[in-house]
């Protein structure tokens, strides 16, 4: 995944860009990087991998090097970025975040008629951000030119650009997949994936671009540079899992999203008979935290936390590139507490079960420690298909999804043309599938979430939600 920040001010904004930046770790941990613009020193840049070390260690010192009253920055899972580019629209530094999903094509189409050339990285491959930036360049001008890169990519696309005279221009992708915010200080404006990022900098709520908007930001000036599509097809999955807690969507929080969630997962436990014997109800930290602090409060199970991650020293279980080393890192960070353990019948709630891997050594770890029975409730619907409009997971193959495995080892590949009856746990299906799972991991129970109910916790209409992953619907 990815998220970017950009500050345009009547002084120097690169603290604000800094932290700005850095209230977007969440969403990514390979690569982060820096660009500005200052009248004498004209456009800098700075990149860092940042695997090992958190962004705002790589980059502490970034107030001595790089100055501006215009700043952009992001972090990435993907190709370092923001670069710099010179092309017949100026000198500027672009973001972008999304994936794409047809670029051998756009990399051929674009060397057949221009005669140019890519920077290639290890392997051959090119910069996705690069790619971009080559689209747009072939335009007269860079709205035309951002639209034609969104009209060409399969995928996903917002970009953020930061232009040789100090304005910023931001793109948010065609069908508005993720969010893009502009922020309003007594200094200037800034744009955001995150709206938290800018209030903690003294910002407040100025405009949320819609589906393929653009807009240009001054230190004085907002502008309009194409209105809003009509189509939204915002990712369902920011509420759910990476989303931040205190962020808003689309008017709808966050936290209130999962708390909600838990509430409905929990009425409908409650209407199937499922709530009896519980001890204590308990999150898989720590996005499933606030589902089940939801779940418990509409339950009336007190909720507890039978085992603590210690994040101090240990890095993010998902950082390791091998799944062996981030089971393992998740593993260390996994502190019981015995009294909330030993003897005791537990009900978890996680954001969602996709691999399976690392939540088998969640449950192992809890029967080793004493624990008389372990239920699971998963705060989405099964997830059936790899996303192929974000770069929020890994894995591309449906396969590596432990509802996939288990469809296919009930049935074939003939299960595959029956997704919807396996996510509906009142079919036969439906009921295979949670009993399966149940034994491979050793849940006293399991359920998920609907469809519907995700939904109706977020609160906006059906059509204006990608739910791609779990029905197979963008």
């Amino acid at each position: 995944m990815g998220g970017f920040f950009g500050a345009a001010a009547k002084r120097d904004c690169i603290s604000d860009v800094f932290f700005g930046v850095d209230y977007h770790s969440h969403l990514g941990m390979r690569r982060g990087g820096m660009a500005a613009y200052d009248e004498k020193i004209g456009l800098q840049r700075e990149l860092h991998n940042i695997e090992n070390s958190p962004f705002r260690t790589k980059f502490e010192h970034v107030f001595e090097d790089m100055f501006g009253t215009s700043a952009i920055g992001c972090i990435s899972d993907t190709d370092p970025q923001p670069l710099l580019i010179r092309s017949s629209l100026g000198t500027f530094a672009i973001s972008t975040i999304g994936i794409i999903n047809n670029t051998k094509e756009l990399i051929d189409r674009y060397l057949s008629i221009s005669g140019g050339h890519f920077d290639s990285m290890t392997g051959g491959a090119v910069n996705t951000t690069e790619l971009v930036a080559a689209l747009i360049s072939q335009k007269n001008d860079f709205v035309e030119g951002i639209r034609y890169a969104q009209d060409s990519i399969e995928g996903t696309a917002s970009i953020l650009i930061l232009c040789d005279d100090g304005s910023i221009i931001a793109a948010r992708d065609k069908v508005g997949r993720i969010p893009v915010l502009v922020g309003k200080s007594d200094d200037g404006y800034c744009v955001s994936f995150e709206s938290f990022a800018y209030k903690k900098l003294g910002y407040n709520d100025e405009k949320e671009l819609g589906p393929g908007e653009i807009v240009r930001i001054t230190a004085d000036s907002l502008e309009q540079l194409t209105p809003p599509g009509e189509e939204m097809k915002i990712c369902a999955f920011l509420w759910s899992y990476y989303g931040y807690s205190t962020s808003n969507y689309e008017g709808r929080n966050v936290e209130v999203m999962r708390n909600k969630n838990g509430e409905i997962m929990a009425e409908n436990d409650r209407k199937n008979g499922l709530l009896k014997d519980i001890d204590y109800v308990g999150g898989v930290p720590d996005s499933g935290t606030p589902h089940a602090i939801g779940y418990a409060n509409k339950s009336g199970i007190p909720f507890a936390r039978p085992f603590i991650k210690y994040t101090p020293t240990w890095q993010r279980s998902f950082t390791p590139a091998k799944q062996s080393d981030r089971s393992k890192v998740a593993k260390m960070k996994q502190i019981p507490v015995h009294e909330l353990i030993r003897g005791k019948n537990l009900l978890f709630v996680d954001d969602s079960f996709v691999r399976g891997t690392q939540l088998k050594e969640t449950v192992d770890f809890l029967y080793d420690n004493g624990a008389k029975s372990v239920h699971m409730r998963s705060a989405c619907p099964p997830v059936m298909y790899g996303c192929k409009y974000l770069n929020f997971t890994r894995g591309t193959d449906d396969m590596e999804l432990i509802a996939r495995r288990v469809i296919m080892e009930l049935e074939g590949e003939e299960g595959a043309n029956h997704i919807e009856e396996y996510s509906d746990g009142s079919t036969e299906r439906g009921k295979a599938l949670r009993r399966t799972i149940c034994e491979k991991f050793k849940f006293s129970s399991l359920e998920f979430q609907s469809l519907e109910g995700v939904i109706k916790a977020i609160g906006l209409p059906k059509c204006k939600l990608c739910t791609y992953c779990w029905n197979g619907k963008g």
